[in-house]
């Protein structure tokens, strides 16, 4: 059963759309009512390039890293956002604290509203 939390793996696009990569993922939200579709953001394991406003660390000193099935440091890249079908995701490796995904939700709330962001 999918649910906001998860992470999982799928083919996430390029950002050309020249071709994916299978990646971790993190579900942020059921995107429609009436599809099996998701709001995900890429997890990726080059801390180098995080956005500092924007994408949120995952380190393995934080309570929920070991519950999240990564292996290494990570960061969840709100700054590379997909919708995705639900039928496409390969299964749930982890998941992130309730506490954590409100963080990560707000965030990107509050990157959208601000009016200085790039």
């Amino acid at each position: 059963m999918k649910r906001p939390g998860h992470v999982a793996l799928v083919p996430f696009p390029f950002t050309d759309l020249r071709g994916a990569k299978l990646r971790p993922i993190l579900l942020l939200r059921k995107a429609s009512r009436r599809h099996d579709d998701w709001l995900v953001c890429m997890i990726s394991s080059r801390l180098d390039q995080a956005e500092p406003e924007l994408d949120e660390l995952l380190l393995p000193e934080h309570d929920d890293f070991p519950a999240s099935g990564l292996k290494v440091p990570s960061v969840l890249r709100l700054s590379r956002l997909a919708v995705v079908a639900g039928d496409v995701l390969t299964g749930s490796i982890g998941t992130l604290s309730d506490s954590r995904l409100h963080a990560v939700r707000h965030r990107l709330c509050n990157w959208m509203i601000d009016n200085d962001a790039p």
